[in-house]
């Protein structure tokens, strides 16, 4: 873990050197043009993964006294981004230090994030806290009771787990996203029959009013692909990248990949472009054996504006560069996938073998 970057300074006559120095560095990175600036501008950095910069502003707009509760939530998702989550956690926490006494949406916001800081920070029980805090507050937010079951199961309380996803369906039940995300985290940790019968529940009272994309997807991660075929082949004309993802996958689960990547071409072909879709091809390719195509997938769906699998369509770009045996581009593709994303376990054993090619 790093240390904190800034202490404090009894003498004053440091904190005023040190602050006619952070305006000159502000200046230089286009920070401290005027009032709010700062701190919008060290936002806009934050989605640009450009992390020191956006830390440099976010200095700024607390000299400039901009909005600090803002500012400290910019300095943690700075943080965050550079994995340093012991000081993203402790700026998340002075963010809340300047709320009301009401908690309003940003509060609720904050302590998510939060939660994530300290869970990543290896502080499973405080992540547990924050979660239980929040659902204290608002006994019907699903997101954090299915957050602090899933942290159950990984300590182990599977009895505290599932009382808590009873409370996420509870709050929401015909939202069966939230049921595939307890489905998922319960064969993440070994519990598939639990996981299983969240999603069988449905089958048993709804299957006559669900839809064909629903049906599909319960099918699919029940693992039921001939119906899961059936039902979003139904669901596919109407259906959006998702319902695609998902057919692609269930022929690729019945072994067929010429066909799966069919449908993932289609769709891309005739829709607007999707990331994740594009990384569901690649990967299909490279099941099939065909790498050039595979790697074109990766770098087109790198190329989407705005996109949120940009983590994985990285690390796959440079398997892609492996398979292909262009050991020096892949190097350089891992180089700077780790500048992004240095805590990633599997990456830093791929990067051990890749200093052996």
């Amino acid at each position: 873990m790093k240390k904190e970057k800034q202490k404090d300074r009894e003498d004053r006559q440091i904190c005023i050197v040190f602050a006619t120095a952070l305006l000159a560095c502000a200046l230089l990175t286009g920070c401290g043009a005027a009032k709010e600036d700062n701190l919008s501008q060290g936002i806009a950095l934050v989605e640009q993964m450009d992390y020191e910069g956006a830390l440099t502003c976010f200095e700024a707009a607390a000299l400039n006294k901009e909005d600090m509760r803002q500012v400290y939530r910019g300095q943690g998702l700075a943080y965050m981004g550079m994995t340093d989550y012991e000081n993203a956690a402790a700026s998340f926490e002075k963010a809340l230090g300047q709320s009301s006494p009401r908690p309003d949406a940003m509060d609720y916001d904050i302590n998510y994030y939060l939660a994530t800081a300290y869970y990543r920070n290896g502080q499973v029980d405080k992540a547990i806290h924050v979660y239980q805090a929040i659902t204290d507050l608002k006994p019907g937010e699903k997101t954090a009771w299915y957050l602090k079951g899933t942290m159950e199961l990984e300590q182990g309380s599977t009895d505290a787990a599932k009382a808590d996803f009873d409370k996420a369906v509870e709050a929401a039940p015909n939202d069966y996203d939230i049921r595939i995300d307890i489905f998922c985290s319960c064969s993440k940790y070994g519990q598939d029959d639990l996981g299983k019968s969240y999603l069988e529940n449905v089958l048993d009272s709804d299957r006559k009013r669900i839809s064909d994309f629903d049906l599909g997807r319960i099918s699919y991660y029940l693992g039921d692909y001939e119906q899961a075929r059936t039902s979003l082949e139904k669901a596919q004309e109407n259906g959006g990248a998702e319902a695609a993802s998902l057919l692609g996958q269930t022929y690729e689960a019945l072994g067929d990949y010429n066909y799966a990547a069919s449908v993932y071409n289609t769709y891309l072909q005739n829709k607007t472009p999707d990331a994740s879709l594009y990384n569901q091809l690649g990967l299909c390719k490279l099941k099939g054996g065909d790498y050039e195509a595979a790697l074109a997938a990766f770098q087109a769906g790198l190329e989407v504006e705005g996109n949120t699998a940009t983590q994985s369509l990285m690390f796959n770009e440079l398997v892609a560069y492996e398979y292909l045996g262009q050991y020096d581009k892949a190097k350089l593709a891992m180089d700077q996938y780790l500048a992004l994303y240095p805590d990633d376990e599997k990456a830093q054993r791929e990067a051990v073998f890749l200093q052996t090619r």
